[in-house]
C-alpha cells in the first residue's frame, strides 16, 4: 500500500486548509506533493471504484501527531463526500469518547495528553459516497502505566480528576471512597 511519513510541527500550517482539501480531491496519487489529503483522495476513489471498504492506518510515537492527522482525514472525507457542513462529523467523531480520553490519556514527556491506547475510527457513507456516521472504538494499549510511570510523567488522568474532585458532595454518591481510601 502506500506510505506517507508525516511530521508533526507542534503549529498549525496553512497546508491543511479548504482550499488544500480541494487541490488534492480528485488528483491521482503522485500527481502532487505527499500528504494526508492524497492518501485520503486515494482511499476515497477506491472505495468509490471498487465498492470496498478501505483502510488507513496512522502509527506513530507519541507526540507524532497522530489524532491531528486522523482529524485531517476525516475532514477530507466530510468536505469532498458534501457532508462538512451539514454534520461537522470531524467534531462528532473525536468528541463520541469523552471518557475514554479522560480515562485513557496520560502525561508523557513528550505529550501532556497523550493517547494511551489505540483508536478504531470507522466511517460509513452512503451510496453516494456521504458520510452518514461514524463510530470509534478504543483499546486500552498500556496497561502498566496504572502501576508504574516514568519520571516526569503521570498516570492516567482520571485518577487524578477522581482525587482532585474528591471533596466534591456527589463524590461521595459514587462509593468510590473506599477504593480510592480518600477523606470525603
Amino acid at each position: 500500500g502506500i506510505v506517507l511519513v508525516a511530521i508533526n510541527p507542534y503549529e498549525q500550517l496553512p497546508i491543511y486548509e479548504q482550499d488544500v482539501i480541494y487541490a488534492y480531491s480528485g488528483q491521482n496519487m503522485g500527481d502532487m506533493d505527499p500528504h494526508i489529503f492524497a492518501v485520503a483522495e486515494e482511499a476515497y476513489k477506491q472505495m468509490a471504484r471498487d465498492e470496498k471498504n478501505q483502510s488507513i492506518i496512522v502509527s506513530g510515537e507519541s507526540g507524532a501527531g497522530k489524532t491531528v492527522s486522523a482529524k485531517y482525514a476525516m475532514r477530507f472525507f466530510a468536505t469532498v463526500g458534501g457532508s462538512a457542513s451539514e454534520t461537522n462529523i470531524e467534531a462528532k467523531v473525536l468528541a463520541s469518547s469523552p471518557i475514554m480520553e479522560a480515562i485513557g490519556n496520560a502525561k508523557t514527556t513528550r505529550n501532556d495528553n497523550s493517547s494511551r491506547f489505540g483508536k478504531y475510527i470507522q466511517i460509513g457513507f452512503d451510496k453516494r459516497y456521504h458520510i452518514i456516521g461514524a463510530n470509534m472504538r478504543t483499546y486500552l494499549l498500556e496497561k502498566s502505566r496504572v502501576v508504574f510511570q516514568a519520571e516526569d510523567e503521570r498516570n492516567y488522568h482520571i485518577f487524578y480528576q477522581l482525587c482532585a474532585s474528591a471533596s466534591l458532595p456527589e463524590f461521595k454518591d459514587l462509593g468510590l471512597s473506599t477504593y480510592f481510601h480518600l477523606p470525603v
